[in-house]
């Protein structure tokens, strides 16, 4: 650090100095009038849910439910739309659907929230984890091509931060070993891969409607699929499939153990509402962010979020990666700076494999079930140096800020920069 940058360092706040941003950001808030409407409409004919679990017209749910699905099909162009109560439901419901055994292996990114993988080991199958590309945060193909074993039944990807992973290529190795593919797309609705909706190109694809995403009810999720077999699959798990079957007539009973997982008619309501919205939220997300990235795009060591050709990113996250040897500095001392001038930045993600119950081996029981049974495979390894990109990114080098956490202004995102211009200027090596 050089003299004129000694005589700076007592101006940041970290040291004393007057903050850049001294009020909070307003929190996110998608929910308005329209919500409040739409939720009046379903107090006032008292039908909260109109789920029967068994064969019945109602097996498929309320006028809401429908309704929302048949808006989620259209707006996704896809054949089928099902509604679920979160979207870890819907992950257990996808991998369900498929004709899993156990024991299967399923390649799955450990770079994302756990229960993509929990998804997995739900139904007694082997999460393997391949390693990411260090630009995009989503599967890197090459890697999950070197996971492939005789015992790979699918593939997971997962869009995360709000970009598509590289489906065309994970289409291309699953086709070549047989294989389904499954997209997690619970970060990134509104995403384009060509002219697709991200999630929409899988075998089974789905959006999350938690809280803090782009549109949200609170709760739940929405599953997506053109293929007629899975729908029904889907349906049958999302409501008591065990129970509902007898009616239905003949159908494989394999993985047929249906759960609760249906979405009421309140939160329906209010996803018909969200959903007409979806568009104009994602726009000005992606505004707000490309003024963020022009206001730093000449920062020493700071690499900004990727969007390889011919995709959108939808920008859950603004995710970062530091050069640590060009910076001169810390992570530590880069986030705890610009946490004192007002912009919170996490420094870690996920390594899910490096969770204890992947090291310890330790699901149902205490025996190391489902990875001790003799349909499982023995040599499936979790050590650490298995995903060298997602360990370095989360050990050293990644920096995210949350854009979903709040309703941000033009005026706020130029607040930002200046916080980081000004952290920069003062920690930052010539």
């Amino acid at each position: 650090m050089n003299s004129n940058k000694h005589e700076l360092v007592a101006q940041l706040a970290i040291n004393g100095g007057k903050p850049v941003i001294s009020a909070p950001f307003k929190r996110y808030n998608s929910l308005g009038r329209e919500e409040q409407v739409a939720v009046q409409e379903v107090m006032e004919s008292g039908v909260l849910s109109q789920f029967l679990g068994c064969w019945h017209d109602d097996f498929y749910g309320g006028t809401k439910v429908r309704q929302f699905e048949q808006q989620c099909a259209e707006f996704f162009k896809v054949k089928h739309a099902i509604t679920v109560n979160s979207w870890t439901s819907g992950l257990i419901a996808a991998v369900g659907a498929l004709d899993i055994e156990p024991g299967d292996e399923i390649i799955v990114s450990p770079w994302t929230m756990c229960a993509s993988a929990t998804a997995i080991l739900h139904w007694n199958a082997i999460p393997i984890f391949a390693d990411i590309d260090p630009r995009t945060f989503n599967l890197d193909p090459a890697s999950v091509r070197a996971n492939i074993t005789e015992k790979t039944k699918a593939i997971m990807a997962i869009d995360i931060f709000g970009l598509s992973a590289d489906i065309s290529a994970l289409r291309t190795i699953a086709d070549e070993f047989g294989l389904k593919l499954i997209s997690d797309t619970a970060q990134a609705p509104g995403a384009m891969y060509g002219d697709h909706y991200a999630g929409t190109l899988a075998d089974i694809g789905g959006y999350s409607l938690n809280y803090h995403k782009h549109i949200h009810t609170g709760e739940g999720g929405v599953i997506v699929t053109n293929d007629d077999h899975l729908a029904e699959r889907l349906q049958l798990i999302r409501n008591h499939a065990e129970a509902v079957i007898p009616g239905m007539g003949e159908r494989p009973l394999n993985n047929m153990l249906g759960y609760n997982f249906r979405l009421g008619e309140l939160e329906c309501a209010i996803g018909i509402e969200q959903l007409k919205k979806l568009p104009r939220l994602v726009a000005s997300r992606q505004h707000l962010a490309e003024r963020l990235m022009a206001g730093l795009s000449d920062l020493k060591g700071l690499g900004l979020p990727h969007t390889p050709e011919g995709c959108t990113h939808v920008y859950y996250i603004f995710p970062m990666v530091l050069d640590i040897a060009q910076l001169g500095c810390s992570r530590a001392g880069i986030a705890q700076a610009l946490k004192a001038e007002g912009v919170e930045v996490s420094t870690q993600y996920q390594n899910l494999h490096l969770l204890p119950m992947y090291q310890q081996k330790v699901a149902y029981g205490t025996q190391g079930f489902p990875w001790s049974a003799e349909f499982s495979r023995q040599t499936v390894s979790y050590a650490k140096g298995i995903c060298p990109v997602a360990e370095e990114l989360n050990d050293s080098s990644y920096m995210g800020f949350g854009m979903c956490v709040y309703d941000l202004s033009d005026d706020d995102i130029d607040l930002i920069i200046a916080a980081f211009r000004k952290v920069w200027a003062h920690l930052v090596s010539e």
